[in-house]
């Protein structure tokens, strides 16, 4: 992925001597992203409004091999909500091309599900298209848009060709808000954060019990995936119910290079780091914090720039993409959206990798966009 143009600040009000040594190194091997010139431009893909009406994109994932009805390129987005714009309610999952062409990947139906899903359908940040052809997304789910209604839901597996072929449900997958995966092929590693652990009984006052478990899959043939481990590698973040976000908890996931995986921690205005996560036996509670304050604020959708290994995440109460690099400095920032009260607010969750730059989602416009450099 390219580097792509964000508005730097100055950070010497922020970092204290103990990160300047971490700074200078950054500036030197990893470059800003403001310091690279070219106009920005931001590009609207497509609308991600299927004939369901279902809106709220949440979920973004770039098909990495053409298999079945997946094409290498596309991008998946699901959507939270339904028609009627009740949270925890959409049931669809959209295929959007570079181009902007669209189609329905698949549309679930919670009464003809293979497996144990409490509540039903709801499907959240949580979605990872595998090289072997599964899509994996994640469902919480509620009957009425609020949180009072929330339940545990699951991860729902499909087929290359959209149909639902498993569920995977039990006392660890409560909640599953966002997720990414390290695909090996034949295996693959799933970490899922988790949200609704205690959250609606305490009726939104704060709990510290949000997690990050890994589940290991193997697929011994073409039928379903087989759910090898979970294990409980984070826990303890702090999470609650909303009344707008329906619930605010760990969410965005990225794996780095070096086997780190990061978490955006929302309500602490964090990154967490939590080292092995692969190989990881026990949990490491909340993790080391990587940067905590400054234009974090609400980090919801997270990812890693395969260019640099920075930290790419958006937050969810002011439309800011912000640039972090793995050592803890913060490197630039650009609004990628500034609708609504205060400028945009609950307007980013799901973002992506792309070729070009950075595919992200957003929910005040209900469309998919690309954020790139034109040269100059």
């Amino acid at each position: 992925m390219p580097n792509i143009e964000m508005e730097e600040f100055d950070m010497k009000h922020y970092v204290t001597s103990r990160w300047i040594g971490a700074i200078a190194l950054a500036l030197a091997v990893a470059p800003v992203l403001a310091a690279q010139g070219g106009s920005r431009s931001i590009v609207t893909i497509a609308s991600t409004v299927p004939s369901n009406g279902d809106v709220n994109p949440y979920g973004v994932a770039v098909v990495p091999a053409s298999i079945g009805n997946l094409v290498q390129g596309h991008i998946l987005v699901s959507n939270f909500n339904n028609s009627a714009n009740l949270q925890g309610t959409g049931t669809t999952i959209v295929d959007i091309a570079p181009n902007g062409d669209t189609s329905l990947f698949a549309w679930i139906d919670a009464s003809t599900l293979p497996g144990q899903c409490p509540g039903g359908v709801g499907l959240t940040t949580a979605l990872v298209v595998l090289r072997a052809g599964w899509v994996i997304v994640g469902s919480l789910p509620t009957t009425d848009g609020m949180s009072d209604t929330a339940q545990a839901g699951c991860l729902i597996v499909l087929n290359n060709a959209g149909a639902v072929v498993e569920t995977i449900s039990n006392n660890l997958i409560n909640g599953p808000w966002d997720m990414t995966a390290l695909d090996m092929g034949a295996t693959a590693d799933l970490f899922v954060t988790n949200v609704l652990n205690g959250t609606v009984a305490a009726n939104g006052s704060l709990v510290d019990e949000g997690t990050v478990v890994r589940v290991n899959l193997a697929f011994p043939s073409t039928v379903k995936p087989v759910v090898v481990s979970m294990t409980t590698i984070g826990s303890g973040f702090p999470e609650r119910t909303d009344p707008a976000a329906l619930v605010i908890g760990p969410t965005g996931v990225g794996l780095a290079s070096d086997g780190t995986l990061y978490v955006a921690d929302s309500l602490d205005n964090r990154i967490a780091a939590i080292a092995g996560a692969a190989s990881a036996t026990s949990t490491a509670g909340i993790g080391v914090t990587v940067f905590q304050g400054p234009h974090l604020n609400d980090p919801l959708g997270l990812t890693i720039n395969p260019g640099n290994g920075d930290i790419l995440t958006v937050n969810g109460n002011n439309g800011l993409l912000v640039e972090t690099t793995a050592g803890g400095a913060q490197a630039a920032t650009k609004l990628l959206d500034e609708s609504g009260t205060p400028p945009g607010n609950g307007a980013l969750f799901g973002l992506a990798p792309a070729p070009q730059g950075l595919y992200f989602v957003d929910d005040a416009t209900n469309t998919l966009n690309l954020l790139t450099n034109i040269p100059r």
